[in-house]
């Protein structure tokens, strides 16, 4: 499993960054992204304390990737948040897309699929428009396994391959029980709509092209 969108007690998690990583292995990951909720606020913060997580990439077979998801941040501030991201060391940047269950600022999916950034999580009822620039600036989207974020799915699924958008399959965990195995990844691939070879292209070859050059 890859999984580049997870959260710690940095944000809203439930568990440290080691604990995170060491459940990870647990499950079977390769490859984890701790993507805290950011802002203006703390992304400093974040970003200057989560660089030590790397370490554990000598104690266990994994890859740990430091990130942020910024998070209801004003569309107009977003591009100046981006790259302070990249500036602060960010090797993942996600930005919340705008989403069925949270008020995110409409604007954000649009502006955000212009930048500098590498996925936009759970974009809810994306735009085809939006989707094309996501496609031409190589932006992933995200499927997740998040309830509630996952009610949109099969939309972000139909319009990017339509589009012939990157997609990426990420849990979005705040809890232990959110982590999942590849075989659930696939499912929920499957379950947007995806044959089993773009399932398998969202869930391995996707996220691997991603990290290959970090």
């Amino acid at each position: 499993m890859i999984d580049l969108h997870t959260h710690s007690t940095f944000s809203d998690g439930e568990l440290i960054p080691s604990e995170l990583v060491r459940r990870a292995v647990v499950k079977g990951y390769k490859a984890i992204a701790i993507t805290d909720h950011a802002d203006f606020t703390n992304i400093e913060h974040i970003l200057s304390c989560m660089k030590n997580i790397k370490s554990l990439e000598a104690d266990y077979d994994i890859r740990v990737f430091t990130g942020v998801e910024l998070t209801h941040v004003p569309p107009g501030k977003i591009p100046k948040l981006v790259k302070k991201a990249r500036l602060l060391g960010a090797e993942i940047i996600v930005v919340h897309g705008e989403t069925i269950v949270e008020p995110v600022p409409e604007g954000t999916n649009q502006i955000a699929v212009t930048l500098d950034i590498d996925i936009l999580a759970h974009p809810g009822l994306i735009t085809t428009e939006d989707v094309e620039l996501a496609r031409d600036n190589d932006i992933a989207l995200e499927i997740t396994s998040r309830c509630g974020h996952n009610r949109t799915n099969g939309h972000v699924a139909r319009v990017a391959q339509e589009a012939g958008a990157s997609l990426i399959v990420n849990t979005d965990t705040h809890a232990p029980s959110d982590l999942i195995t590849d075989e659930m990844a696939l499912k929920v691939a499957i379950g947007a709509g995806l044959d089993e070879k773009s399932a398998r292209k969202a869930t391995l070859s996707q996220p691997l092209s991603l990290i290959k050059n970090i």
